[in-house]
């Protein structure tokens, strides 16, 4: 299926492993220009030689400034961006009592407030040339608690902003989405970690807790993120798609 998403600009956040990886991987695949940005220059790198990308940033995104350092370098290479992928994220504290305040603030940072950000700067670019999409990587415990408390509100909060850009900027041909994947399994997460550490609680817990019965695959998140970016899913707006084999237990 033609997806008609070559020579897009397409710009990952956090692209250097996992999710982002993936993401990037998939786009340049169907021709697209693909940038990511990241913290740790050694994991960019090798991901951009793997993956023959166009180019990569290297910044922490937590921070405003380099957020806006990042995003300049992208318009100064490209004359324009026409995907904006919001993946970058991660989990820190314990329960709420327990949590400092300021890691509360941390992962509002890093997981929230770099799309606000990141769309931010986009959007007059998006809305100069009539057209452009965004895509805000969430969690299924955006919606439920499972997550660590900091995580959870974050990716909440990731949710409903999603719902609320999209609606505003609609009319100006640009379209919001989420996805929301639950438990993913790949070499550089916390999953394949745990795995590791007690094989034997871990496959309890995909045996209670995943009606599939397995973990999801970043290429299986990825899918959902280049149809999202796509005319085919023209129709879709302020939608945050779960990508959980049925982990959810939401209905919505």
């Amino acid at each position: 299926m033609d997806l008609q998403l070559e020579g897009k600009v397409v710009f990952v956040t956090g692209g250097s492993k996992g999710i982002g990886k993936a993401i990037a991987k998939a786009f340049k695949e169907e021709g697209a220009k693909v940038a990511i940005a990241a913290r740790t220059k050694q994991d960019l790198e090798k991901a951009s030689i793997e993956l023959d990308l166009d180019a990569h940033y290297e910044g922490d995104l937590s921070v405003s400034e380099d957020r806006e350092n990042i995003f300049r370098q992208l318009i100064n290479d490209f004359g324009t961006v026409d995907i904006v992928i919001n993946n970058v994220g991660g989990s820190n504290g314990s329960t709420t009592v327990e949590t400092d305040l300021s890691l509360f603030e941390s992962a509002m940072n890093l997981n929230y407030f770099s799309a606000v950000h990141f769309s931010k700067l986009a959007v007059p670019i998006m809305k100069n040339q009539g057209q452009g999409v965004i895509i805000n990587i969430s969690s299924i415990f955006g919606r439920e608690s499972g997550g660590k408390p900091t995580y959870n509100s974050a990716k909440a909060a990731m949710i409903s902003f999603t719902k609320s850009l999209a609606d505003e900027v609609i009319k100006e041909g640009i379209r919001v989405n989420g996805v929301a994947p639950g438990s993913i399994l790949h070499s550089t997460g916390n999953w394949q970690k745990r795995l590791e550490a007690n094989p034997t609680q871990i496959n309890d817990f995909v045996e209670k807790e995943i009606p599939s019965g397995r973990f999801g695959t970043v290429e299986e998140v990825a899918n959902v993120v280049l149809f999202l970016a796509s005319e085919k899913a023209s129709w879709v707006v302020g939608a945050t798609l779960n990508v959980d084999g049925g982990q959810s237990k939401s209905n919505f």
